[in-house]
């Protein structure tokens, strides 16, 4: 196994697309984490002007409710189409490269390419999700007076939620590479999906005339968003009366995870008994 990782990260500690994307990926993840507070206290200030009862700022980054918030943030599917078009770019060259074929002649079986691409997928979703805990801590650290060990950790299984979401959606798009096996076709078809297409599958399973029944969250990228669906803002629940998510669900970590089964399950199918 560990001979089968080496092998991937040689592929990429000299490609420099991977850590253009990469540098890309931290530098929107970073800013979009830091620019959310403002965004939501502008849009309590535009509230607050047609509102007869003034509601206080949302202070995000403090413990414990920093680790949803930022889970959350960093979950968002725009976000996320980063990293997943480095997954397609990965997988599509192996095709395009015909390296795919090279390391079969070389002596590796069908199911250990198969096996280096999930153990190079969880690497760098582990490595994104270490890094995310590290700048969610630092962040808390700074903004919150006097935590406490137990304050520090209360919500930290939001981060293992985060990591599950990146995991699985990474997993998606490695499928629709290995599918499609066209690089610039799978990153159009998955991106058109994940922020187009499945959302508004959502919003029309949504109405209650066409499906009471909420089988809108069993849709894929939706599966995957649900993990961390909300931030938590008490305001939401102590003044607007609104529930707010307040622990992870164990149902919703598993649908994502046995989707990307799946997909691999189909991936493992298509490596058996297909031509490359």
């Amino acid at each position: 196994m560990v001979k089968l990782l080496k092998i991937e990260l040689q592929k990429i500690l000299t490609y420099k697309v991977f850590w253009i994307l990469m540098g890309l990926y931290f530098l929107f993840l970073v800013l979009g984490i830091l620019m959310a507070g403002s965004i939501i206290n502008n849009m309590i200030d535009n509230i607050n002007k047609n509102s007869p009862i003034p509601f206080p700022h949302a202070t995000i980054y403090f413990f414990p409710d920093i680790w949803q918030n930022i889970s959350f943030f960093a979950s968002i599917r725009f976000i996320l189409i980063l990293p997943a078009t480095i997954i397609i770019i990965l997988i599509t060259n192996e095709f395009t490269n015909k390296t795919i074929r090279q390391n079969i002649v070389n002596g590796m079986s069908r199911q250990e390419f198969l096996l280096s691409k999930l153990q190079l997928i969880f690497l760098i979703s582990l490595f994104i999700t270490v890094i995310l805990i590290l700048g969610t801590f630092i962040l808390g650290i700074v903004n919150t007076d006097s935590a406490s060990l137990q304050m520090i950790v209360k919500k930290i299984s939001f981060a293992g939620g985060f990591f599950i979401q990146l995991f699985s959606f990474l997993v998606f798009a490695f499928f629709t590479g290995f599918i499609l096996r066209n690089t610039g076709l799978s990153i159009a078809i998955f991106t058109l999906y994940a922020l187009i297409i499945e959302p508004i599958f959502y919003f029309i399973l949504k109405i209650p005339k066409l499906q009471p029944n909420t089988v809108s969250q069993f849709l894929p990228v939706n599966s995957v968003i649900r993990v961390v669906e909300y931030p938590y803002f008490p305001i939401l629940k102590k003044i607007m009366g609104l529930n707010v998510q307040e622990h992870l669900s164990l149902l919703d970590c598993a649908v994502p995870l046995i989707y990307a089964s799946v997909m691999i399950g189909i991936v493992y199918w298509v490596l058996s008994r297909k031509d490359l």
